[in-house]
């Protein structure tokens, strides 16, 4: 490993275990002084930014990304809240999980404990620089942050701000970290820190996680890409599954929350494909639909195959007509990536039955697939949206980057092979 990398991620590793015992007053102070700090910073901020946006304009970069990619004042006051959100939240570090008296009279305690030196592996989005460190530090852990090369000027000032900030209070400026270098050797260097970094979140495409999961010796939390659906159900109401698709799709398509495709049942397809195919035109969408759709108006681009796993991150969406609710489950467990997936239905029935059925990390009832958010849920900032099985799923707050440990506390506790006797 490199002498640079070796340099930020032993700082990391010891700033965490500084960072561990704290309670949670220092902590929160330290967020709300970075927070101030990054609206005081805002302008320098917005002009390293500014680079990292024309370099990406002259690359060709899709204006969906760019979005992704530019900061304004005003995001950077809304990244600054989200922080000041964060340490608002409850500290889950100490929380018992569970507890008891055990036959022998030993008490048991399982409590949560930081993971200790995270790194976070991300594409585009420098706010993810910003909400990563809050929780992260919220939770008492230190990070490392390796963030895309698209953003790296906007990176390297957001965490030089962070780290200032933190330098007078009591949390260690060395717990932020921005790993060295803009190649895929220094990625390469995060993945195999074995020892060093306790885990690894991948927060990106589909290429990214798939590699980072593949490649790494460090363990991962996987994050996964957002192919989420809209099925509008036999008994759904008209007027409001349209709203919700378009909000859904239109309202931010650059998310990996915003719908990627649209099922609708077929008993309620004539009434409900005219009105949705003229707003989503409205709103600038293409829709790429089969047959049954394209029936329903001229603009339609013929769907394939490759279209219904798309994330297209764009102004597009796959969209099919089918037979019943189960063919549209069907449908979702073979081309979703178990993200987030809607239902607009007035069935109880079958909001249950789709809801049980699917097979998702949030599954929304008359909603827009665009709730699916920490920020939303109320956790403040989150760390990404993790559609694995294993320790977290869904929006990853505070306890999702917490392990536990087990305490037990006795008065002389022995164990023999009779049995446990009390010394003294």
């Amino acid at each position: 490993m490199s002498t640079e990398f070796l340099k930020v991620a032993h700082a990391a590793r010891e700033a965490a275990a500084e960072l561990a015992p704290l309670p949670r007053a220092p902590k929160d102070e330290a967020l709300r002084v970075v927070a101030d700090a990054l609206v005081a910073h805002a302008a320098e901020i917005v002009e390293a930014n500014a680079k990292d946006v024309e370099q990406a304009r002259a690359q060709g970069t899709s204006e969906a990304m760019i979005d992704r990619l530019r900061l304004d004042e005003a995001r950077v006051g809304k990244i600054a809240e989200a922080v000041r959100q964060v340490a608002d939240l409850p500290d889950p570090i100490g929380e018992v999980v569970r507890g008891s008296t055990l036959p022998n009279g030993l008490e048991l305690r399982q409590l949560r404990v930081p993971l200790g030196v995270i790194g976070i592996i991300y594409e585009g989005r420098p706010n993810v620089t910003v909400d990563a460190a809050a929780l992260c530090l919220k939770s008492g852990n230190a990070v490392l942050l390796r963030g895309s090369s698209s953003a790296y000027s906007s990176n390297t000032a957001l965490v030089k701000v962070m780290q200032d900030a933190l330098e007078g209070t009591e949390v260690p400026a060395g717990a932020v970290q921005l790993v060295p270098g803009q190649t895929r050797d220094s990625v390469k260097e995060l993945m195999r820190a074995r020892g060093l970094v306790d885990v690894l979140i991948p927060r990106g495409g589909a290429s990214l996680i798939n590699s980072v999961v593949e490649e790494s010796t460090v363990p991962v939390i996987e994050t996964g890409v957002g192919n989420c659906h809209v099925y509008v159900d036999a008994e759904a109401d008209v007027d409001l599954a349209v709203q919700i698709l378009l909000n859904a799709k239109a309202q931010r398509p650059s998310v990996c929350n915003a719908a990627e495709t649209f099922l609708v049942h077929e008993d309620i397809a004539d009434a409900f494909l005219p009105r949705a195919l003229s707003a989503l035109a409205e709103a600038g969408v293409t829709v790429h639909g089969d047959e049954r759709v394209a029936g329903h108006g001229s603009g339609v681009v013929p769907v394939t195959e490759d279209d219904f796993y798309a994330e297209y991150l764009s102004l597009d969406i796959a969209a099919a007509v089918v037979g019943s609710l189960e063919e549209a489950v069907a449908h979702i467990r073979k081309y979703g990536s178990a993200h987030t997936e809607a239902i607009v239905t007035r069935s109880q029935r079958a909001a249950r039955r789709f809801v049980s059925l699917v097979d998702s990390a949030a599954v929304a009832v008359n909603a827009s697939t665009r709730f699916t958010d920490g920020g939303e849920f109320g956790f403040g900032a989150e760390i990404g949206i993790s559609t694995q099985k294993l320790h977290a799923r869904g929006p990853m707050g505070l306890p999702e980057l917490t392990s536990t440990k087990w305490v037990y506390t006795g008065e002389g506790h022995l164990r023999t092979s009779e049995g446990t006797v009390v010394a003294g």
